[in-house]
C-alpha cells in the first residue's frame, strides 16, 4: 500500500507501523529504504528475510538527529563530529563504535554501526515521531531484492513487495544513489562507499586526510569493519551490464550488429546520440547520459530500471569520467557490471 508521504495521518500510521515492529517503504534523499525498527531482532529479521540478505551484511541505522548517534554508539571520534556538523541531515554514513547491546542484529554482528541522519522531510517526520513512540533509529538498506537495483520511487519499491509493505511516497529522490559510508572505527577516516560527497569535501570539513579502501595497504585493510553496498556483484538489472570507452562504442556496436543472435536487444547509455548500422538500428535503442555528476547519479538507478522494464538483452553504458565527483556513479555501475559469481 502506498501512503501519500505529506500526510501527517501517513506519518503518524508509518510510525506506528515502526512501532508494532513492522516494514516501512521510507523514502530519503538517496534511495527509498525498507526501514524496520533497528532495536527490535524480530523487526530487523524481516528486512532480511523480505530482501533475500544474508544476516551478517550490515544494514545502516537512521536516526533523527546527531542526538541519536549517543543511543548507537559508545564513541564519537572528534574528525566524525565535524562530519556530523558538516553533513547532516545528508547523505553520509558513519561508521562507529557500537554500545553493546544495542541493535546488534542490524549491525550484522560486528561491533560497529553505521549511522545516518537523512534530510529528506518526509524520513524526517516519520523518524521524529517514531523517536515519541520510543523507537530511536529504524535500520534501512534499499527497498529492493537484495543485490539488484535501488529503488527512487515509491512506485519502484511497490513493484519489489507489492501491497505486503506500507510505503511513503516521498517523490523521486534527489540524490538518486546510496550514501557516502565513512569508517570512523580505525582513527582515521576512511571511505568504504562513494557517495555524491567526496574525499576532498570530507576531507575540508573534518580537517583530516581522508583516505579511500584503494588507498591503504591490503594488511591494514582487513581491519575494515563489513559495510552496506561493498559487494563485488550489487546494483544489478536483469540485463547484462557492460561499461565502454566512449571512443569504443562504434567498433563494439559493428561486432555486436554482425554477431549477436536476431532475437538480441541493446540498450545503450551513451554521451551522445551515435548513428546506428541499419542492420540492427530496430534491435537498439540510446539515452543520453547526463554528463553531471549529480545529474547522472540521480537518474541512474531510474534508468537502468527503465531498461529492465523494455527486457533488453544487454545495457551497455560510457565509462564515465575519471574525476573524484564520478566516484559514486562509477562504483555503482562497476558492481552492476560485475558477475555474481
Amino acid at each position: 500500500m502506498i501512503l501519500d508521504g505529506q500526510s501527517p495521518q501517513s506519518i503518524a500510521a508509518a510510525a506506528q507501523a515502526l512501532q508494532r515492529g513492522e516494514l516501512l517503504g521510507l523514502p530519503t534523499e538517496t534511495v527509498y529504504g525498507l526501514a524496520a525498527d533497528a532495536c527490535h531482532e524480530a523487526a530487523v529479521a524481516k528486512i532480511f528475510a523480505a530482501k533475500g540478505r544474508p544476516s551478517d551484511h550490515p544494514l545502516i541505522v537512521h536516526v533523527a538527529s546527531a542526538e541519536g548517534v549517543a543511543h548507537f554508539a559508545r564513541e564519537l571520534p572528534d574528525f566524525a563530529a565535524r562530519l556530523i556538523q558538516a553533513f547532516w541531515p545528508g547523505p553520509l554514513t558513519l561508521i562507529l563504535p557500537r554500545r553493546s547491546g544495542v541493535a546488534a542484529a542490524a549491525a550484522g554482528g560486528q561491533d560497529s554501526v553505521g549511522l545516518r541522519c537523512p534530510s529528506h522531510p518526509v524520513a524526517q517526520a516519520v523518524l521524529r515521531q517514531a523517536e515519541r513512540l520510543g523507537v530511536y533509529g529504524v535500520a534501512a538498506p534499499s527497498a529492493n531484492v537484495f543485490g539488484r537495483v535501488s529503488p527512487t520511487t515509491a512506485a519502484h519499491v511497490a513493484s519489489e513487495f507489492g501491497a505486503d509493505v506500507l510505503v511513503l511516497d516521498g517523490g523521486a529522490c534527489e540524490v538518486g544513489i546510496e550514501s557516502t559510508i565513512v569508517d570512523c572505527t580505525r582513527g582515521e577516516p576512511v571511505v568504504l562507499r562513494p557517495g555524491i560527497l567526496t574525499p576532498q569535501q570530507l576531507g575540508l570539513a573534518c580537517g583530516r586526510s581522508v583516505q579511500t579502501t584503494a588507498d591503504l595497504l591490503g594488511a591494514k585493510d582487513s581491519q575494515a569493519p563489513r559495510a552496506s553496498g561493498t559487494m563485488a556483484s550489487h546494483y544489478a538489472p536483469r540485463a547484462h551490464v557492460r561499461l565502454i570507452d566512449a571512443l569504443n562504442f562504434a567498433a563494439e556496436l559493428h561486432g555486436w550488429a554482425q554477431l549477436s543472435p536476431a532475437k538480441a536487444t541493446l540498450a545503450l547509455w551513451i554521451g551522445q546520440p551515435m548513428a546506428l548500422p541499419e542492420s540492427c538500428r530496430h534491435r537498439v535503442q540510446q539515452q543520453v547520459m547526463p554528463q553531471d555528476a549529480a545529474a547522472c547519479a540521480h537518474d541512474l538507478f531510474a534508468q537502468l530500471r527503465v531498461f529492465d522494464a523494455q527486457a533488453v538483452s544487454e545495457i551497455w553504458i560510457q565509462n564515465p569520467p575519471a574525476d573524484p565527483a564520478w566516484d559514486g556513479v562509477r562504483d555503482r555501475l562497476t558492481r552492476a557490471a560485475t558477475p555474481v559469481r
